[in-house]
């Protein structure tokens, strides 16, 4: 995205009460080539797996018809007439929301049946005009959708939920209409206020909690919260493995000194090379907080400094079977941590050849640190939409 700022994206869930598979599907997609990122919620009609069902067919095709920059009249026409009619309520078996955002923060809207998207900017609500598109042919000929366009600025949130969000509470004494809108929004200025560099999962997050509680704890409906902060990039450094040229040791510690934001050295050799050139010291810590792992160890002014190519190959099976891992506190998992922190990770790895890792006791793959990165990068990347630059030295 632009290099203004970052896009940060997130969906918190909960299943109606009862079912395991949630009837709302969020999907995300980054574009690299274009600079681009696709956001789309939608809310099968009833719940459990067929209402899943229904949800993913209409958000994977409003995903995938955003991305060929077909107009928003033709999408809407598109799904809406791709998608059956329940026999007996006359109504679509989903909504949608989808949220298009361009190269510069240029965002466009498109929404049927959903409730209105809130765009927090400060801590005001931001209104932009909306377009109503009546859908002129095919079963849904009169159904309206709406749509608008606006560009974001720095810190501005964008809000969007499924119907679960807004009608938690419905026939309490509390909100005997459902929570709304007005509520959410006044929610959500509160959490922004109290808290105002909230992440998007944690805004998400509390929100879906918030309407859960309205449902006295037992969810009435799929309930789904997505959130878009556009902030300032969270920057982080990965070096590992010594230069090619000894005589390149000092242009390395340069590109680490100079760095502006977190610094992670994974590897001994690497870590010696930056405490001589800049004449630090390396305190050496004999807590194993990973059995698997040699002990992290530190230098002043380094945010993490580890053991090589076997934590990294850790990280990589990690961030493989990321849902499956419980976290822990070991070198792996502070790298995974820092990781999750960062929005745009920039890796230098060195390509001498550690003779340490030629011993043909050890796993073959010992030898291939930078295959090892270039998997990290791509898991990174594909599953976190996290900006990744890789430089050999």
């Amino acid at each position: 995205m632009s290099r203004e700022f970052h896009i940060e994206i997130d969906c918190q869930q909960r299943s109606h009460h009862g079912e395991k598979i949630c009837g709302d599907v969020f999907l995300s997609k980054k574009i690299r080539e274009e600079n681009r990122i696709i956001a789309v919620l939608s809310d099968g009609l009833g719940h459990g797996v067929k209402a899943n069902i229904l949800a993913t067919l209409s958000s994977t095709m409003a995903l995938n018809f955003t991305r060929e920059h077909k107009e928003v009249e033709k999408i809407a026409s598109i799904i809406m007439n791709t998608l059956p009619v329940c026999s007996e309520r006359k109504i679509s078996y989903a909504t949608f929301t989808i949220i298009d955002i361009e190269a510069g923060g240029n965002v466009t809207m498109l929404e049927f049946d959903n409730p209105r998207a809130v765009i927090i900017r400060g801590l005001d609500v931001y209104e932009p005009e909306w377009t109503k598109i009546e859908l002129t042919e095919g079963k849904h000929a009169g159904r309206e959708l709406r749509s608008c366009s606006f560009r974001a600025s720095k810190e501005d949130r964008i809000l969007f939920c499924s119907d679960g969000v807004v009608q938690s509470g419905l026939g309490s004494d509390r909100n005997p209409f459902g929570w709304g809108r007005d509520n959410l929004v006044s929610y959500a200025k509160m959490m922004v206020s109290s808290e105002p560099t909230i992440s998007a999962s944690k805004l998400a997050g509390k929100i879906v909690t918030m309407a859960h509680k309205n449902d006295g704890y037992s969810a009435k409906d799929d309930t789904s919260c997505a959130s878009v902060y556009f902030r300032e990039p969270r920057r982080l450094l990965l070096c590992t493995g010594p230069p090619y040229d000894e005589n390149k040791d000092s242009l390395l510690a340069e590109k680490v000194t100079g760095f502006k934001g977190r610094i992670i050295l994974s590897g001994g050799t690497t870590a010696d090379i930056i405490a001589r050139e800049t004449d630090r010291e390396i305190e050496d810590n004999l807590v194993f907080e990973d059995p698997e792992l040699p002990p992290e160890s530190f230098i002043d002014g380094i945010d993490l400094v580890t053991e090589g190519i076997l934590t990294l190959q850790k990280v990589m099976s990690v961030l493989e079977n990321y849902k499956k891992h419980k976290p822990g506190k070991g070198p792996a998992d502070k790298i995974i941590s820092m990781f999750m922190e960062s929005d745009e990770i920039e890796f230098i790895i060195g390509t001498r050849i550690n003779t340490a890792h030629q011993d043909p006791n050890l796993p073959v793959d010992l030898e291939i640190r930078r295959n090892v990165v270039k998997k990290i990068a791509s898991l990174l990347e594909e599953n976190w939409l996290k900006k990744v630059h890789l430089e050999f030295i």
